[in-house]
């Protein structure tokens, strides 16, 4: 199936250049298939990036098989924070330039997003080929190019490098714990609030747009939505719906040469949380399992607004004011679209994931902050930015 909509992408987002991913594999036994890759690329060195954890879930048999088939390999485990816990910061990419020489033909990342993230920046600025291998089905980002880095204790991402290849083994998927499957499905879920911000950013904002673009990400979305007791159960097909769908949407993402379809108010909520507790050098908490919760809150927050157009006047912003009223019919429709936060709520209890802010260990303080500043991160027209412009008195949740 990916391989159709690899065309489909070139043909429709990047004007017919090719993809740059060369190969994409999910079915059971994948690790196996990952030496004949590498022998075609004749590469003889290569450096397999893991932490502690999926080193064991992974990393230590894909070693054996590339060593057996006669490649060169070595680990490079990334170090721990005081929570044990890997960051994708300074010093942790520093110390992967450290170990990685020059004559280095390919990296495989062997994990979830941190090291992913680590992987790409590191291959990017090298120039060294980077491989992909997920121990779990827990972000979309595994095909981006954009490498989201905490710089001086700030995230920001660098458009950088995609991997040229992926290999999802089912088998390593099935046994990475609930939480970090629930993540995933958290990072999908998303798809509801950010595709409704990309619309309004069409109509309202004149942001760039693609209608393919959309179609691929409502084609994930609902893919995952149709099969979510099955992947709550982890079986092969449930499984594999869920990986399929983050990859097309990491896809879609590296395509456009942006996030707009897949990232909207709620990982601006995400983001701003996870700023400040970076600052309080707290233990972090999964991207999904923020994100997931945070598009709870946007579904309810717009639920609430959008629902009823006379809370929206936007007097200082006299062209989207425009806009607003020549498009009002047509948000309304796509508002209808837009789930309650209790149809996201019982996704997540499916993986035992949080589902309030409360579970997820955030003060009502910061959750009042970032409904109030997290708009700021980025120069994006959002639901979240109009009702900003529209309204003075502080957001509050539940939403009254």
């Amino acid at each position: 199936m990916l391989e159709t909509e690899l065309r489909n992408i070139s043909d429709n987002c990047m004007n017919g250049r090719p993809v740059p991913v060369e190969h994409i594999e999910i079915e059971k036994n994948s690790l196996s298939h990952i030496p004949m890759f590498i022998e075609e690329k004749q590469y003889r060195r290569v450096f397999l990036i893991v932490d502690h954890n999926t080193k064991t879930a992974a990393g230590e048999m894909l070693k054996e098989l590339l060593n057996t088939g006669g490649i060169e390999t070595e680990f490079i485990l990334l170090p721990e924070d005081q929570h044990g816990q890997v960051k994708a910061d300074e010093e942790t990419v520093m110390e992967v330039f450290i170990q990685v020489p020059s004559a280095a033909e390919c990296l495989i990342a062997v994990g979830s997003g941190t090291i992913h993230d680590i992987t790409r920046f590191v291959s990017g600025k090298m120039k060294i080929p980077f491989i992909s291998v997920p121990t779990a089905a827990s972000v979309d980002g595994f095909t981006s190019m954009g490498a989201p880095l905490i710089i001086k204790g700030t995230k920001k991402t660098f458009q950088v490098s995609c991997p040229i290849a992926v290999f999802a083994d089912i088998d390593v998927l099935q046994q990475a714990p609930p939480a970090l499957t629930g993540a995933g499905v958290g990072d999908i879920a998303a798809k509801f609030t950010s595709l409704f911000d990309w619309e309004l950013s069409r109509l309202i904002g004149g942001e760039p747009y693609n209608s393919w673009a959309r179609y691929m990400m409502e084609d994930t979305l609902y893919s995952v939505k149709n099969h979510i007791g099955r992947i709550a159960k982890r079986d092969e097909e449930g499984i594999k719906r869920l990986m399929e769908g983050l990859i097309q949407s990491g896809l879609v993402m590296m395509a456009l040469d942006y996030s707009r379809p897949a990232s909207g108010a709620e990982h601006h909520l995400s983001h701003y949380w996870e700023m400040a507790l970076l600052q309080q050098e707290e233990k972090q908490l999964l991207h999904g399992a923020k994100v997931g919760v945070a598009t709870g809150i946007i579904c309810d927050l717009y639920n609430y607004y959008f629902k009823q157009p006379h809370k929206l006047q936007l007097k200082n912003e006299p062209e989207w004011q425009k806009r607003w009223e020549e498009n009002e019919e047509t948000i309304k429709r796509q508002i209808s679209l837009l789930p309650s936060s209790k149809e996201i709520t019982d996704w997540l209890q499916l993986f035992g994931a949080p589902v309030t802010t409360t579970e997820l260990g955030l003060s009502d303080e910061l959750v009042k902050e970032s409904l109030n500043n997290a708009h700021y991160l980025r120069d994006r027209c959002t639901g979240l930015k109009l009702i900003h412009l529209s309204r003075k008195q502080i957001l509050r949740y539940p939403f009254e």
